[in-house]
C-alpha cells in the first residue's frame, strides 16, 4: 500500500485501525526481521559508563535567542527569550525499559540534574517508546502540561499522568505565546507486543514571532521532511537525530543515519542543526562515537561548516539566534 501525503493532512490509519507512516507504509518491522536483527548480535561494544565533562550552568537567552541545553538522547531544555520554557522527551532514568533491572542502560548521566530544571511551561512528548516516554521521569516532574500525539494520553493517564493534550499531525496548540505544531514522522509506536501503531508518533515545530525551532523526533528519512520545510520553515534551529541506525537494512525504515540527517537539515530548511539521539543508550549496533564521526564526514562532503550541524556536549547550552538566513 502506498500513497503520497497531501499537504497538511492528519495521520491515516490502516484497515486494522493502526496508524500509518506519512508515505502510507505500515509502521515497524515484521517479527521475522526483528528476530534476524537480534541474531546478528549487539555490534560494537559500548563503555559501561563515561563521565560528562563539567558544563557551565544554563544561562538565560538574550532577546531574539533561544537557549538549548542538551541533557542526553532526545532530552533538551529549550528556553525562548520572551517565550516558553520547554522540555523534550524527558528521561532521567537509568534504563529505557519497562523493567528497572533489564534493558538498555545509560552510558552517560543526564547532562543536567532534574532538580536543576527551571519551571516548565510544557513537556513535548513525541511518542510512546520507552526512551522517549519515561513514566518515572514524568512523575518526578510533577506538574507540567504535556503535549503529545493521538493515543498517548490514555497511556499516560493509566500511569497517573492525566490531562495530556493530544494532537494529530499538523495539529496546533499554544504554549507561552509560541505555536506548537505536531509534525509527521516516519517511525512507529509500541510499548508492548500487541499495541504497535495504536498511538501516534511525530515531531514538533515551535513557532515564535522571532523565529522557529524544529524538534524532528524519531524519524527515518522521507518526503515528510521537505514538506515540513515547505509548510513551516525556515527553522533557525533544528534538533535532528543522528544515531541508532545500524544495521541499515533494518533501521533505515525507522531512524536516519548521519548522512541522511545532513540531507534532512537541508530539506527541512534548518539554519543551525543540533544532533540528538546518540551516545546515551545503546539501542543498535554502531559504536558510541560512530554517529559523531560519520556526521563529520557527511557534513564535510556536503560542504557545511561545523557550526551548521553541531554535535553538542552533554550538558552544553547553546545560545542561538532565532532569526537567520534560509539555508
Amino acid at each position: 500500500m502506498s500513497f503520497s501525503l497531501p499537504r497538511r493532512l492528519g495521520a491515516r490509519r490502516g484497515a486494522d485501525g493502526r496508524f500509518l507512516n506519512p508515505d502510507g507504509s505500515v509502521a515497524g518491522h515484521p517479527l521475522g526481521q526483528v528476530w534476524q536483527m537480534i541474531r546478528e548480535g549487539q555490534g560494537t561494544p559500548w563503555p559501561r559508563r563515561l563521565k560528562n565533562p563539567y558544563q557551565t550552568p544554563p544561562a538565560e537567552p538574550p532577546p531574539g535567542h533561544a537557549a538549548v541545553t542538551f541533557i542526553g538522547h532526545a532530552t533538551f531544555l529549550i528556553r525562548i527569550a520572551g517565550g516558553p520554557t520547554l522540555l523534550t522527551d524527558p528521561i532521567w532514568s537509568e534504563r529505557c525499559s519497562p523493567l528497572p533491572f533489564l534493558g538498555p542502560r545509560r552510558a552517560r548521566a543526564p547532562g543536567l540534574a532534574l532538580e536543576a530544571l527551571p519551571p516548565l511551561d510544557a513537556v513535548l512528548l513525541t511518542h510512546n517508546h520507552y526512551d522517549h516516554m519515561d513514566i518515572s521521569t514524568l512523575r518526578r516532574l510533577k506538574s507540567p502540561r504535556i503535549v503529545t500525539g493521538l493515543g498517548n494520553a490514555a497511556i499516560l493517564a493509566r500511569n497517573g499522568l492525566r490531562g495530556a493534550e493530544e494532537l494529530d499531525w499538523w495539529g496546533e496548540t499554544t504554549v507561552g505565546g509560541a505555536t506548537i505544531t505536531y509534525l509527521p514522522a516516519r517511525h512507529f509506536s509500541a510499548r508492548g507486543v500487541g499495541d504497535r501503531g495504536r498511538s501516534l508518533w511525530g515531531g514538533f515545530a515551535i513557532g515564535t514571532p522571532a523565529g522557529a525551532i524544529l524538534f524532528a523526533g524519531d524519524t527515518a528519512h522521507g518526503g515528510h521532511l521537505a514538506e515540513i520545510g515547505r509548510e513551516l520553515g525556515p527553522f533557525a534551529i533544528g534538533l535532528i537525530p543522528i544515531g541508532a541506525y545500524e544495521p541499515r537494512w533494518f533501521m533505515r525504515s525507522v531512524h536516519m543515519g548521519p548522512e541522511e540527517a545532513v540531507q534532512a537539515r537541508s530539506e527541512a530548511r534548518v539554519q543551525t542543526a543540533i544532533a540528538m539521539h546518540f551516545g546515551t543508550f545503546k539501542l543498535t549496533q554502531e559504536g558510541i562515537d560512530e554517529p559523531a564521526r560519520a556526521l563529520a564526514v557527511a557534513r564535510a562532503e556536503a560542504g557545511l561548516a561545523e557550526d551548521c550541524f553541531i554535535v553538542p556536549r552533554f550538558g552544553q547550552t547553546l545560545i542561538l539566534p532565532l532569526q537567520g538566513e534560509s539555508p
